[in-house]
């Protein structure tokens, strides 16, 4: 489902990107009309796949599940995932992290590259997801932030985001993990 995102986010983008060429009154109703439509599209899917796993990730881990996602990104993408296995709910908590914080990074940061990287330090998985863009995300503005640090606490975590203007995001997510 996160490719059908991924496809619908891009979709989003070139329909924004031909509204800057039209002068048509008409047309460019038509056009906020589809992009509007895509947004709500998006929405939808999104519910949905709340808590949905991705076969790769259950078949293949949290490293190759991300590398997935990351290469359907406009944007560079640094992967660095140790190869191993957690606990599901660990992998998939961690696994929504960064895609919620990938599709910002598109959607918001205007940067060029983004790093994804995994440690365990301490008997925690932690995720760090870095972009390169503008900053000033507002955690509390819009449910996508305010809905990884709920999935990120179900499981007795930590989640923390730096966005100082200027100075690109940084999420990082603390999971306790055997």
């Amino acid at each position: 489902m996160t490719g059908a995102q991924q496809r619908l986010l891009a979709l989003t983008l070139t329909v924004g990107a031909a509204r800057t060429q039209i002068h048509d009154p008409h047309q460019l109703t038509l056009i906020e009309t589809i992009r509007q439509e895509l947004h709500c599209t998006l929405r939808e899917l999104r519910e949905l796949a709340h808590g949905i796993h991705p076969a790769v990730l259950t078949q293949a881990g949290l490293g190759p599940a991300i590398a997935v996602v990351a290469e359907r990104l406009p944007l560079d993408v640094e992967v660095d995932v140790p190869p191993r296995r957690w606990e599901p709910a660990v992998e998939a908590t961690a696994y929504f992290v960064a895609c919620e914080a990938l599709v910002n990074a598109v959607k918001h940061s205007a940067g060029s590259l983004v790093r994804v990287q995994v440690t365990t330090p301490g008997g925690c998985l932690t995720i760090g997801i870095e972009d390169d863009g503008v900053g000033g995300a507002d955690t509390a503005a819009g449910t996508g932030l305010s809905g990884l640090h709920d999935r990120v606490t179900a499981l007795g975590g930590a989640l923390s985001v730096s966005s100082p203007v200027g100075g690109g995001t940084t999420i990082v997510a603390r999971l306790p993990c055997a």
